[in-house]
């Protein structure tokens, strides 16, 4: 049987391979695993052309950042952790970002748990060459992960993320098992007009890194009546070439087109649309926003859709807000839909 301590130390070494991937360098140790992990990377862009090698890349370099031995020992320091050996727990990921069911995996396999985990289709390759990569560092972690296609049965409790829609299947087929059961959340950015150049610029990093498919994707703002966009489609300028990616432009100008044979109006730069509009979530290519008068109805607005929020990103003083440029990267310990995962399968 394996212990914390290897299984942190296997994470770590997957860390290293990352951060090796990123900066071009590899140890002989590592050099096949490494030329495995850009081949991996290549079969995942031509199974589903979103995730690109500098997407797959941005996912890996976050992960590189927080998968070392003082972090993770840092971050299970923090629970009364128990050998999880003998339980299952069924794990069905999305696929809308490049590894982004990877923690619910690591938070299972921290534990020891025999994880039996359903695969997006559009992530599909990633995940399993990192149980590869972890088996040839810890012998028989591969036997601790059971890859599947077919209704899932046998198992002590399950994490599974998903849609709105297929939130109510996860509630209809997994409601009497202890679960976790993520839908569709979306995150805002909430402006006052004193932001810097460097904050709007960031601020692009946090609506258009992974072209703004994922929960932590900024697709709405918060504006004070008057607010000049000039300075926000000035600044974001830099982000002009998402518009080459093929799928990104199809939307865009799909859109685009909507909303002019609908006469709504908007404003856009060539490379994405600005509407205002109540909703929180916005189709690809496009930036809702809407008007606040002041901090009141700024806090009671947040609130009432707090339910619905992954990430507020802002320079106010907004309970649980972050900083510009961060939403795309979160820590170890940050959970989605703040559900404590460790928790929650500490108590299976």
């Amino acid at each position: 049987m394996s212990t914390l301590y290897n299984r942190i130390k296997a994470f770590e070494k997957l860390g290293i391979l990352f951060s090796n991937n990123i900066s071009k360098n590899s140890s002989k140790e590592l050099t096949h695993w490494s030329s495995e992990l850009n081949k991996a990377i290549d079969t995942s862009y031509k199974y589903n052309t979103w995730f690109t090698e500098d997407s797959v890349k941005q996912a890996l370099n976050e992960w590189s950042k927080q998968l070392n031995y003082s972090n993770i020992k840092q971050w299970t320091d923090q629970y009364q952790l128990t050998d999880k050996s003998d339980k299952k727990i069924a794990i069905i990921m999305a696929g809308n970002l490049p590894l982004v069911g990877f923690h619910d995996l690591l938070c299972g396999l921290i534990l020891n748990f025999n994880c039996i985990v359903k695969l997006s289709s559009d992530d599909k390759i990633l995940i399993p060459f990192i149980i590869e990569f972890l088996d040839s560092v810890l012998p028989g972690i591969k036997n601790k992960v059971e890859f599947t296609t077919n209704p899932i049965k046998d198992f002590s409790g399950v994490i599974a993320t998903g849609s709105n829609s297929s939130f109510k299947y996860f509630e209809y087929y997994f409601g009497s098992y202890p679960n976790v059961l993520r839908k569709t959340r979306h995150s805002i950015a909430v402006l006052d007009g004193n932001e810097s150049v460097e904050d709007l610029k960031n601020l692009g990093n946090d609506i258009f890194t992974y072209f703004g498919m994922g929960c932590r994707s900024v697709s709405k703002l918060l504006v004070p009546k008057g607010y000049d966009f000039d300075l926000l489609f000035n600044a974001l300028f830099k982000f002009k070439d998402i518009i080459n990616h093929n799928k990104y432009v199809n939307n865009y100008d799909y859109n685009k087109a909507v909303y002019l044979m609908s006469e709504q109006k908007f404003i856009e730069n060539g490379f994405v649309i600005l509407k205002e509009d109540e909703k929180l979530g916005s189709p690809i290519g496009c930036l809702f926003f809407e008007y606040y008068e002041n901090s009141k109805d700024l806090n009671t607005y947040i609130s009432n859709i707090k339910d619905s929020l992954q990430c507020v990103v802002s320079n106010l003083n907004i309970p649980n807000s972050t900083s510009f440029g961060s939403s795309q990267k979160p820590n170890i310990d940050d959970y989605a839909d703040n559900i404590n995962t460790l928790d929650f399968l500490l108590k299976i």
